[in-house]
């Protein structure tokens, strides 16, 4: 039987583990827990989620959207987890996310085509080989991919992860349940500040101590994944036009808008936890604990568990990938994942899926599935592998990196939701299509 090595079990590894297996391509899967974790996971669990328990909007007028239902017709693993773990979160598709990591990696493990070896890979493995070790690569396999790509520089951030708060903690006289312009379900707890609760709140965010992170500058920091109190240090109302935007949420006490508002999202389906949405940090742990506690809402709120500051680092993809994922220069080794520049568990996810696939039709020597810039899979690896990008940053799916329609649709909506009935029936033409099943 053909074989094929991934390493690293996270959403990208795993999503490519399984469809090489689900097309008869035996697999060792390669994953260092539980002997060794970095400081973001506590898991022995696949697919642990470090930062939210959020995969964003479910809905085909938004981006990552489309790149679900696509995924979901193209057969993922991961998709096909989270459908089945998710909890209420309005538009979005939220998960109970020890229950999703549960069960993928029972999937993965009573796969008989899979092998799991738990071990550090501190070295590329021969042969055809995905490596999908994600934005916290061990030093030993990141410094033997520098040495592959020959000195090639690697493009690095940092990525952080909110605080979840206990639910019975929160003082509910001061929150309120709503979603924004009553869309979808009254899903989100908020916490509303006043104008003079705001201020003091952001003046002491800002000059909170912060945790040692080797490396860390705030011109570094992804903008998608900004620490609070980078936001804080920015301008006073930097926060109030992000993660603390009270627009569209008004207090039914008053009837009217909040100064601004903190927003808490259902962690796990009991709907025990709360995280604070938009609310990555690596301050010391004493200092959340002391900072948000300004918070009316969160007064006397338990933190279960504190927001943590983790490496990300990924390549320099377009001078190094072709569409498939593929290393250009040794196309027996492809990567998956973040370390490829895509953004995101939805995007690091369907990475995996279009890796997978494309490796194993060549282990079964067949021809490359081309998925079109006109579906979100196939934008995303055209993104990844455009040799035209000068300045290389890592990138959410979104609408602007597919191929538009070529005619004129009223209105964004409208527009957003033809480029995706486009896609759907794209993915729909490839995944019945005689050969793609072989």
């Amino acid at each position: 039987m053909m074989n094929t090595t991934v390493v690293g079990a996270g959403l990208a590894g795993c999503e490519a583990a399984w469809q090489l297996a689900q097309r008869g391509v035996g697999v060792e899967l390669i994953e260092m827990k539980p002997d060794k974790k970095t400081p973001a996971h506590v898991s022995d669990d696949f697919c642990e989620l470090v930062c939210s328990n959020s995969m964003r909007s479910d809905e085909l007028t938004n981006a990552v959207g489309l790149l679900k239902e696509e995924m979901r017709r193209l057969g993922s693993l991961i998709m096909t987890c989270a459908d089945q773990t998710r909890v209420p979160a309005g538009g979005a598709l939220a998960v109970d996310r020890l229950a999703f990591s549960k069960k993928v990696t029972d999937k993965i493990k009573g796969h008989p085509l899979i092998t799991v070896i738990a071990r550090e890979q501190s070295e590329i493995p021969p042969g055809r080989v995905i490596i999908a070790t994600g934005p916290l690569t061990s030093d030993a396999l990141a410094e033997q991919i520098a040495v592959l790509l020959q000195g090639t520089q690697y493009l690095s951030f940092f990525d952080a992860a909110a605080p979840i708060v206990a639910r019975d903690s929160i003082d509910m006289a001061n929150a309120y349940f709503a979603s924004r312009y009553d869309k979808g379900t009254a899903d989100y707890i908020n916490c509303p500040m006043t104008e003079a609760e705001y201020k003091a709140f952001q003046s002491e965010l800002g000059r909170a101590e912060e945790a040692a992170v080797r490396g860390f500058e705030d011109s570094g920091v992804f903008e998608g994944c900004m620490p609070i109190e980078v936001m804080a240090r920015r301008g006073e109302d930097t926060m109030r036009f992000g993660p603390l935007k009270p627009v569209g949420l008004n207090d039914p006490k008053t009837g009217t808008e909040p100064y601004a508002v903190v927003q808490l999202r259902k962690d796990n389906a009991e709907g025990t936890l709360y995280n604070l949405v938009g609310f990555q940090t690596h301050l010391k742990f004493g200092e959340q604990k002391r900072v948000f506690s300004m918070i009316p809402a969160l007064k006397n709120a338990e933190i279960v568990r504190y927001g943590v500051m983790h490496r990300n680092t990924y390549l320099d993809s377009p001078r190094l990938l072709d569409k498939y994922y593929r290393l250009i220069s040794q196309p027996r080794i492809s990567f998956a994942g973040q370390m490829t520049g895509v953004e995101g568990y939805i995007e690091s996810a369907a990475s995996g899926l279009l890796a997978g696939i494309e490796a194993a039709r060549e282990m079964n020597k067949l021809p490359p599935v081309d998925f079109p810039g006109e579906t979100a899979v196939g934008a995303l690896a055209l993104y990844i592998s455009g040799g035209s990008v000068s300045a290389f940053q890592p990138m959410n799916i979104n609408f602007g990196i597919i191929s538009p329609l070529g005619h004129r649709v009223k209105g964004k909506r409208n527009k957003n939701l033809a480029i995706s009935q486009r896609s759907l029936e794209i993915i729909d033409d490839i995944q019945a299509s005689g050969e793609f099943k072989r």
